[in-house]
């Protein structure tokens, strides 16, 4: 498989390495927003605060809690028809649909009941076993981590 390594991220957990195809065809500014966060450093060292067996792994709360996001404006919603299957890509939100803003999650199973609203944005396209060892926990005692997220063109 042929990846753009502009649309491309490289995500190395305390699990492993994890490899994410962003797709701007469905979403985006939600795409932008992932590689502008990744590629401040944002997302280095965030905890996944949130990991439900047989549902998903949330990531990307500054505080580690769910309760924060990134100093950038929320995003408004790009809601799609790309069902939330396993390895699916989506952003978290809080009731309001506009309120997306640097949190995402990684679906573990069938989460058909999500589609179209919440916004897909990407897919685990390599290292999804890796992603199948994340702590889990609501919270998450002594939870596992993003080392590091980086978009491919800028490691290639």
């Amino acid at each position: 498989m042929s990846l753009d390594p502009e649309n491309t991220l490289v995500m190395e957990t305390t699990k492993g390495k994890v490899v994410i195809k962003l797709r701007p065809d469905l979403a985006p500014g939600h795409v932008e927003r992932l590689k502008t966060l990744s590629r401040q450093g944002f997302y280095d060292g965030i905890v996944f605060h949130r990991v439900i067996d047989g549902f998903m792994a949330q990531v990307g709360c500054p505080h580690g809690t769910g309760t924060g996001g990134s100093e950038l404006p929320d995003l408004k919603a790009e809601f799609n028809a790309q069902p939330h299957v396993r390895g699916i890509c989506s952003m978290a939100r809080s009731q309001n649909p506009n309120s997306a803003n640097s949190q995402f999650f990684i679906v573990f199973d069938d989460a058909r009941f999500l589609d179209k609203q919440y916004t897909a944005w990407g897919e685990v396209v390599e290292g999804m076993e890796n992603v199948d060892k994340i702590k889990r926990g609501e919270p998450v005692r002594d939870p596992d981590s993003i080392v590091s997220m980086k978009v491919l063109a800028d490691v290639a």
